[in-house]
């Protein structure tokens, strides 16, 4: 009797805890829950503490919290028919927590399906060169494709970014022989600005010591002309004459006189004339 009892006990001590473990429920900030109820759906709970009825109730859980779901790497031809391998990631959100519930049964299998698609859709409206340099359009365009399709299932695409393309080999192959070329451009590039750089800075240094030297040439004429200016006939028809000596002294049998010579002589002579007149007229007086 006693026995029958304590499992009677233990039997409502369970059937109480399994009561409390299926009636509440806590529904997260990130978190909704849609709730059916005998097989029809009565609206979203939380967040927050939510009471259900047990056997009656069945509530559905949904993450509202942005996801990323990776599309594995897709086969797609281009416009000019090059074949080429993208993988990428799409970015989702639930927007609509019933609608995500009803409308797809598995959104994530889904999703990869209408994203492989849409891939071969994209890209087969561009040529190689576009997918190669245009990855930013063709986002987008993925992007606004697959967000169209996921909208009624109440969920939103908020970004699509593709991670890898690999073109043909011989694609490859060029853009290699391209890039190696580019790379000994721009080093030849390099070399000869720095080449014309260092002339013009010789050039500049030449041009500074040739301004240098002639004003060193101006400020000793200028010298030389101020002196000039303080020294009397006398002394410099002195000076001439002793120019003609070494002139004379010299072994060649040509020389260049210079023009103002006669002038000199004349000069000269005159000076040596009126000093003997001076000295005739002392010795008769």
């Amino acid at each position: 009797m006693a026995i029958g009892l304590l499992i009677a006990l233990v039997a409502i001590v369970l059937f109480v805890i399994l009561l409390v473990r299926y009636s509440i429920r806590v529904v997260r900030e990130y978190q909704r829950m849609v709730l059916f109820r005998l097989g029809r759906m009565v609206g979203t709970r939380g967040p927050g503490l939510v009471l259900l009825i047990p056997i009656v109730d069945r509530p559905v859980m949904v993450d509202l919290r942005e996801q990323f779901l990776e599309i594995p790497k897709q086969t797609a031809i281009t416009e000019d028919n090059a074949t080429i391998a993208i993988d990428f990631i799409i970015f989702t959100r639930v927007v609509d927590a019933i609608q995500s519930v009803i409308q797809v049964q598995y959104f994530a299998g889904a999703a990869q399906n209408i994203a492989a698609t849409t891939l071969r859709s994209v890209v087969g409206d561009m040529n190689l060169d576009d997918v190669l340099s245009k990855r930013e359009q063709m986002n987008e365009t993925l992007r606004s494709k697959l967000d169209d399709v996921t909208e009624r299932w109440g969920v939103k695409v908020t970004n699509v970014e593709v991670r890898e393309i690999i073109p043909p080999p011989q694609v490859q192959e060029a853009m290699t022989r391209q890039m190696s070329a580019e790379r000994t451009r721009r080093a030849v590039v390099t070399e000869a600005t720095g080449t014309k750089q260092a002339a013009i800075t010789v050039a500049e240094g030449q041009k500074q010591a040739a301004i240098l030297r002639a004003e060193g040439f101006s400020l000793a004429l200028g010298k030389i002309f101020e002196v000039a200016q303080g020294v009397d006939a006398n002394t410099m028809s002195l000076q001439y004459l002793e120019a003609l000596k070494q002139i004379g002294a010299s072994p060649s049998t040509k020389f260049v006189l210079p023009m103002e010579l006669a002038n000199l002589l004349s000069s000269v002579t005159g000076q040596a004339v009126q000093s003997f007149a001076g000295q005739g007229n002392g010795k008769r007086g």
